[in-house]
């Protein structure tokens, strides 16, 4: 009989050497291998090339790693709210390699699979594309990437077996499918081992052919980066909304606005800051569902205070909108509806628009780099784009802008822009049409903010919230 069980996670990690390539699954906060990080960080090995989303937070995750200098080179997608991974990434003393979210994820799948290249719309037009072939096709141009694979992959999962057959919960799969089949060697943590036979074959999302370890955990700590509750919906399949600790004024104005924009049966992705908000305020006549780069669509069942599960909470975001009828799926099955042209509408953040459509929002050269997240993979395929964002900077200056200044997301394609300021589209020939002003904002308010090519509607309204 199969048993690929070990004691504990210092046996599993045991034989990881210095200089070794490793993939750590994780999403934010979510589905982190805890114990075998704790066993890694006793046994003192260095010089290691970890691949993972982001490196949770200073003092969680792969975070403990970087502040005891074991880990010489990223691959990552999100720097997310880890001082440390961006205070040595900045400072040079960490080699890290960005990747957009998909193309990360689809980079793993691909190893897994035995795929050595593939091409992906993400990134092209950015700095992610220099050095790489480009290649057009049906009209439009592709990024060729190549396969990701790792000596040692360590997951973490809900329950497993001793044949290594594992259940993820919630959110908590994230990119650790992907990463079991990437490994020369899989190390799985789980939850909760249980006899061989107790799994129903129909509920695996990890076949044990990828596992060559396994050991139960323990003492999980399941942090939660943020965490807001409301109580359960007054009948099923009632929308609750949750509410986060939204700054008011502005940032509210904007999100109560863009949330007009949102139509019937229509599958939102929302990026975080602003337009995180937009969840607040869909009208009540409408019914949306939330798609989301860690693999959620819609989320459910709605968690109170008393069951709320770490596993469930959306990574990183700070308002989400509960639905009946909810799925749950790998980073990489996410990036293949995004890819795919399925998501209807995406609400992203930015730091500067181009008159041409051009998006900046992951980078300050020098100064702040957060990673460019999903960004890069939903601004090349979605159908529609919508920034929220403050018209100027805290000095004053127009993020709107004839060119943009910062490292590109993507080009060409923001379609609309909802400011404190006024409502704008961009056109398919350059320039932002004013369509709304502000209450109490003229239109010559919004040209002396604006330093790209701003055309006067015909007929410009009041925004109304």
């Amino acid at each position: 009989m199969i048993n690929k069980i070990v004691e504990s996670a210092d046996d599993a990690v045991a034989d990881i050497s210095d200089g070794a390539t490793l993939m750590l699954g994780g999403f934010g906060l979510c589905g982190i291998p805890e114990n075998s990080i704790a066993a890694l960080l006793r046994t003192g090995v260095k010089d290691l090339t970890c691949i993972s989303n982001n490196a949770g937070v200073d003092d969680f995750g792969i975070g403990l790693m970087l502040k005891t200098r074991q880990v010489k080179k990223m691959i990552s997608s999100y720097v997310g709210e880890n001082q440390e991974f961006e205070r040595q990434l900045l400072s040079g003393e960490l080699e890290v390699e960005l990747l957009p979210q998909g193309t990360l994820a689809e980079r793993i799948r691909a190893g897994g699979a035995g795929i050595p290249a593939f091409f992906t719309p993400a990134g092209v037009g950015t700095e992610v594309a220099e050095g790489k072939e480009t290649r057009e096709f049906n009209g439009k141009k592709y990024l060729l990437e190549s396969w990701l694979k790792a000596d040692f992959s360590i997951v973490k999962a809900w329950k497993g077996d001793s044949a290594g057959n594992l259940v993820f919960k919630g959110t908590a799969r994230n990119f650790s499918p992907m990463m079991a089949s990437a490994g020369k060697i899989t190390i799985a943590e789980v939850e909760e081992l249980v006899p061989l036979g107790t799994l129903d074959p129909n509920d695996i999302h990890v076949p044990g052919i990828y596992v060559q370890r396994i050991f139960q955990g323990k003492n999980y700590e399941k942090r939660i980066e943020q965490r807001t509750v409301s109580s359960p919906p007054a009948t099923e399949g009632d929308v609750k909304k949750v509410e986060a600790k939204a700054p008011s004024g502005a940032s509210t104005a904007i999100a109560r606005r863009i949330a007009q924009e949102l139509r019937d049966g229509q599958y939102v992705n929302l990026g975080i800051g602003i337009p995180t908000l937009v969840a607040n305020y869909i009208p009540d006549n409408i019914n949306v569902v939330l798609q989301s780069e860690n693999g959620l669509l819609g989320i459910g069942p709605f968690p109170t205070e008393d069951n709320v599960d770490a596993d469930l909470i959306n990574a990183g975001k700070q308002t989400v909108t509960m639905l009946a009828g909810s799925s749950i799926f790998s980073s990489a099955e996410s990036f293949a509806m995004i890819r795919g042209e399925h998501v209807d509408l995406t609400i992203l953040g930015a730091m500067e628009v181009s008159e041409n459509g051009d998006i900046a929002n992951w980078k300050i050269p020098g100064k702040m780099v957060k990673g460019m997240g999903g960004a890069m993979d939903l601004v090349a395929s979605a159908k529609n784009i919508i920034v929220a964002m403050q018209h100027v900077s805290k000095d004053g200056k127009s993020k709107l802008l004839k060119k943009c200044s910062l490292p590109i997301t993507g080009i060409n394609c923001v379609k609309k822009i909802v400011t404190e300021l006024a409502v704008l589209e961009v056109l398919p020939e350059g320039g932002f049409k004013l369509l709304e002003t502000a209450p109490g904002i003229t239109i010559e308010d919004v040209q002396k903010a604006t330093e790209g090519r701003l055309i006067i509607s015909e007929n410009v309204k009041e925004m109304r919230y």
